[in-house]
């Protein structure tokens, strides 16, 4: 099975997602992540065959960030002839140097980022770029210049919509008042930012899921599919558009597409 078929529009973004985004962290960064366990950057050879796989299987939704290493450069490189068939998401204001993340959410640093992104990745606009914030979600939003930015930006035709990667509800919302999307936690342990989903379901704006399966911690209980309970939870909601979970893995890849397709022909 595939996610062909499962395709859905993110908001009123005009852009229309698998519901599955591949997340792509482990192509370019290895220090500082959240795994339970280690693993081994891929090599182009190896990245190339996992983005074809991805395609091949329905997905059209890329993630990455300035604060993933090398994963923007390496893109860039890895879609030459497929650009045309993949929507980019990236992000502004987290830098990730020498092994820390440093935050600047500036109108300077903003346009530098976005102007960064687009050579990095080779291309003349980015679908989507989000805002990484560093947690203090409405400060940012309400006495930072970056979303302003961001919406002339899109004026430019250099980014389509942009949005805000928080990490509270207020945050989300705050940010959906403005913009295009938000990316939100949501999973079978941590459900804090619902109101955001439910707020993007009333005003048809964009939802895409992070951490959809706790960055590889979740454990229930036995005869209990981690990955079938978190994909049924999260796609109940109707706002929801994409999850983007990060695998380096073709058989987690291909198991992870099954496992949704699955729920989503079920659930009609």
């Amino acid at each position: 099975m595939t996610l062909h078929d499962f395709h859905r529009p993110l908001g009123s973004t005009g852009f229309t997602v698998s519901p599955l985004g591949l997340g792509t962290v482990k192509l370019g960064r290895d220090q500082g992540v959240k795994y339970p366990s280690g693993f081994t950057i891929p090599d182009d050879q190896q990245a190339l065959a996992l983005i074809n796989q991805a395609r091949d299987l329905g997905i059209n939704l890329l993630d990455t960030a300035p604060a993933y290493g090398i994963s923007e450069e390496r893109l860039g490189y890895l879609l030459q002839g497929q650009r045309d068939d993949w929507v980019i998401v990236s992000k502004v204001g987290e830098e990730f140097i020498e092994g820390e993340s440093a935050f600047d959410f500036s109108a300077a640093h903003t346009r530098f980022s976005v102007d960064r992104s687009l050579k990095r990745l080779r291309t003349d606009h980015i679908e989507l770029v989000l805002v990484h914030s560093n947690g203090d979600d409405v400060a940012i939003l309400q006495h930072e210049e970056v979303y302003e930015t961001l919406a002339a930006l899109k004026q430019e035709g250099k980014i389509g919509g942009f949005g805000f990667s928080g990490k509270t509800a207020e945050g989300g919302i705050l940010g959906l008042e403005q913009g295009d999307c938000a990316m939100v936690t949501y999973n079978l342990n941590e459900r804090d930012e619902l109101p955001v989903i439910d707020y993007a379901a009333q005003h048809n704006k964009g939802i895409l899921i992070k951490k959809a399966l706790a960055s590889g911690h979740l454990c229930l209980a036995n005869g209990i599919n981690p990955v079938q309970a978190s994909f049924a939870l999260i796609f109940a909601h109707p706002a929801v558009a994409s999850a983007i979970v990060g695998t380096i893995t073709p058989k987690h890849l291909q198991s992870n597409v099954e496992c949704l397709a699955t729920i989503l022909r079920d659930q009609g």
